[in-house]
């Protein structure tokens, strides 16, 4: 049995500045924008990776949610409590200097872990953990 990962969630607040950063600054390709029900995906990914994506999606993607969840949610969202992704990069250093420069919020420069990775971690438009790893060899 081989298991793969196909798409993981982010949710974003505003889906325009996520596009612009996910593909301006970070590279992904923008595969989907949908929108139903009032609510909006947008799927991006990796151009070397076309079976893997991230979907950006509503803090809360439930159109029946009480306005108390959807509260919560967005101040959860606010305090950068919801998910986050770990990407790999084969130059943790150029990664953040790209990301930086196109005005990524900096949480942590690059710097050599004791767990065997060189990364560096950023903040995403509506507040998102992003870490960059590069394998130390």
């Amino acid at each position: 049995m081989d298991i793969t990962i196909s798409q993981c969630f982010i949710a974003v607040d505003d889906h325009d500045q996520a596009i612009a950063f996910y593909r301006d600054a970070l590279g992904l390709e923008v595969r989907n924008d949908v929108g139903f029900e009032g609510m909006r995906w947008v799927t991006v990914g990796p151009p070397s990776q076309p079976g893997v994506s991230i979907v950006l999606e509503p803090p809360l993607a439930d159109p029946n949610a009480s306005p108390e969840d959807r509260q919560a949610m967005a101040e959860l969202m606010a305090k950068g409590m919801l998910r986050g992704v770990i990407f790999a990069t084969d130059d943790c250093d150029a990664t953040f200097e790209r990301i930086s420069a196109a005005g990524g919020e900096v949480l942590q420069e690059p710097m050599d872990q004791p767990y065997g990775v060189r990364d560096c971690a950023f903040r995403d438009p509506a507040g998102n953990l992003l870490r960059f790893n590069q394998p130390l060899n």
